[in-house]
């Protein structure tokens, strides 16, 4: 069974495909379909924002599409950026400008209230099959940068349990506890059952 994961962002991709490649499934990515660009992020909501990329590059490649969205909530902001998350300093932000912005926002905000979380909605679409998943990681953002993996916001957000930024966890460690992890894992039970 091929599935479309529908990013370009390869860290997205490889997180997926490692908590995926046990199942027996081939996992294509947007690179193979060139003609796919960016798919524009109009919902309201993550869900609704995975729901289009779902079904928009099924609908484009007649294969079975799995999407995510993620989003950064920041208790202080008021939930912000949430579905904004990649496009938090502008239109063509870099990760390192979201971050950036973010420390600068939070900059006169004591650390115990700089609690945030990050939240993953995953949508499958296959015909008229229609699924989604959600997982959410806690933790809250630092005032300086920490570790070199990851990418996005890892950096400045922190995990408490494990006192590391994600960008300080190995992908082993941070799979086993992200929220793209959490809900990846909820899908394979899902997806288990079809295969």
């Amino acid at each position: 069974m091929q599935i479309v994961l529908a990013t370009h962002n390869r860290g997205k991709m490889e997180e997926m495909s490692a908590i995926l490649g046990h199942l027996p499934v081939e996992l294509l990515t947007l690179d193979v379909f060139p003609e796919i660009g960016d798919i524009p992020e109009t919902g309201n909501t993550l869900k609704e924002n995975a729901f289009i990329k779902a079904e928009t590059v099924h609908r484009l490649t007649g294969l079975p599409a799995l999407a995510d969205d993620t989003g950064l909530e920041v208790d202080a902001l008021n939930g912000a950026p949430g579905i904004y998350s990649a496009r938090y300093a502008g239109a063509d932000a870099t990760f390192d400008d979201n971050c950036q912005k973010m420390l600068k926002e939070l900059h006169d905000i004591p650390i115990e209230k700089r609690t945030a979380r990050f939240r993953t909605v995953i949508a499958f679409a296959n015909g008229g099959e229609k699924e989604w998943v959600e997982g959410v990681a806690e933790g809250r953002i630092i005032e300086d940068k920490r570790g070199i993996g990851g990418f996005g916001y890892d950096p400045i957000f922190y995990y408490p349990p494990l006192r590391k930024t994600f960008a300080e966890l190995d992908s082993v460690e941070k799979n086993s506890i992200s929220h793209r992890g959490k809900a990846l894992r909820n899908f394979c039970g899902i997806l288990e059952k079809w295969i």
